[in-house]
């Protein structure tokens, strides 16, 4: 389960504060897939990163009673300073999973060659999501949060990736940011739609679809 409770983020944009959420409350039960939908910008990257625990809300709280994966593809949370091996090992310890099977899986799924034993700060994006991705699919999480993870890789890649990602989707939840309705439907079962600032659930996907298309076509609000 996890639960935002009276939870308010924002931004500074131009001289001024733009609110992703203001006072959004919303519990999103354990058993369910569920899809982000906003408009671009919105904040739905956001919401998730919050989740995680990489971002923290300005008011409010967020409970997890979970384990919770950080957003698939994302590389931020790596130590530059350290190789791709050692930041692979640091989450391994943190997680309780052998070092070894880790470095194992990671080597053989990232295919970094090479550069698994070298910095993360030498790395390209594509290298660090491929990182990401690969340490991810080495632990397993009660709720799996992707981000436009379709888009790592090239299409060898991306096929691999979209195979290990089902196998987990079976065992686990999802939270999911995509842009394209045909993945929300494939992976979800419920959705929530960001607009406004505000967070709205729905038990039933194609509502959760039928509510954001209608916002689509209404003017966005200053």
């Amino acid at each position: 389960m996890i639960r935002l409770d009276h939870v308010t983020k924002s931004f500074m944009a131009d001289g001024v504060r733009k609110y992703v959420m203001r006072d959004a409350s919303l519990t999103l039960p354990r058993g369910r897939s569920v899809g982000l939908l906003g408009r671009n910008g919105s904040g739905k990257s956001t919401l998730l990163r919050m989740i995680a625990g990489a971002s923290e809300p300005d008011e409010g709280a967020i409970i997890r009673k979970s384990r919770i994966s950080w957003p698939l593809g994302f590389g931020g949370g790596f130590h530059g300073a350290l190789t791709g091996a050692q930041n692979a090992c640091f989450v391994a310890r943190i997680y309780g999973v052998d070092t070894d099977d880790m470095l194992e899986r990671v080597r053989e799924f990232a295919e970094l060659g090479p550069f698994l034993r070298m910095r993360v700060s030498t790395y390209s994006s594509g290298m660090r999501a491929r990182l990401a991705f690969a340490v991810s699919m080495a632990v397993d999480f009660d709720v799996y949060l992707v981000d436009e993870i379709t888009a790592v890789g090239d299409s060898a890649f991306k096929a691999k990736c979209a195979a290990a990602f089902k196998a987990k989707a079976e065992k686990a939840d999802i939270i999911m940011v995509s842009h394209s309705p045909s993945v929300i439907r494939q992976y979800c079962d419920a959705g929530v739609v960001l607009e406004n600032g505000r967070l709205d659930y729905y038990d039933n996907v194609e509502k959760a679809l039928a509510a954001h298309e209608a916002n689509m076509k209404r003017p966005v609000k200053a």
